[in-house]
């Protein structure tokens, strides 16, 4: 067997540490998290944590990453499920909140992100959401199906709505009792880009 090149030897040493990280912050949250564990349980040291990601903030960074672009693609699974478009975005955004349920989303994304990271809407992970919520709203307007507002705003809306619809379900002291509240919300202010039926 060939000896492993330098590249892919750091990145497998990212993806011990982001393993690493994920599951302490998952289980202990971020402030609890210490640096010798998450170092001790990838088997690495402080140094491969510093060198690959600054500190214990780059690390969280990196799990929020993954774990955002996990929800987003799964998030679109189910939409892609839909009859149509419309449902599609629908389903996409109910789906989205309905993860503020699962322990390791509401602790690590929507409770320690935002404290340590700051706004959810200005991490990287969530440009991408961006540009698929403004494609898919811009093919509504097309097909006439949504009025012919901004295709930008109104994803940034759309976005903005079903992101603070989880943060508030993840952060309520019974996420179960508010997640219908939240999604019934949602589907309501989006209902209101609707285009008029003749």
């Amino acid at each position: 067997m060939p000896p492993k090149r330098r590249s892919e030897m750091m990145e497998e040493t990212r993806a011990k540490l982001i393993r690493a990280g994920r599951a302490a912050f998952a289980e202990k949250g971020y402030a609890a998290a210490s640096m010798d564990e998450l170092t001790a349980g990838a088997g690495l040291t402080r140094g491969a944590l510093y060198h690959n990601f600054g500190d214990k903030r780059g690390l969280l960074q990196a799990v929020v990453n993954q774990i955002d672009a996990e929800m987003a693609a799964r998030a679109r699974a189910i939409g892609s499920r839909a009859e149509n478009a419309w449902e599609g975005l629908l389903a996409e955004g109910a789906a989205y909140i309905e993860m503020a349920l699962e322990p390791e989303v509401q602790r690590v994304v929507l409770l320690d992100g935002p404290a340590v990271l700051g706004d959810p809407s200005r991490w990287p992970s969530q440009d991408g959401c961006l540009r698929t919520t403004v494609d898919t709203v811009r093919g509504l307007i097309a097909q006439g199906v949504l009025k012919p507002v901004d295709a930008e705003a109104a994803a940034r809306l759309l976005n903005g709505a079903a992101l603070n619809a989880a943060l508030w379900t993840a952060a309520s002291s019974d996420p179960p009792a508010v997640l219908p509240r939240a999604v019934e919300a949602f589907r309501c202010l989006a209902t209101g880009l609707l285009a008029a039926r003749a």
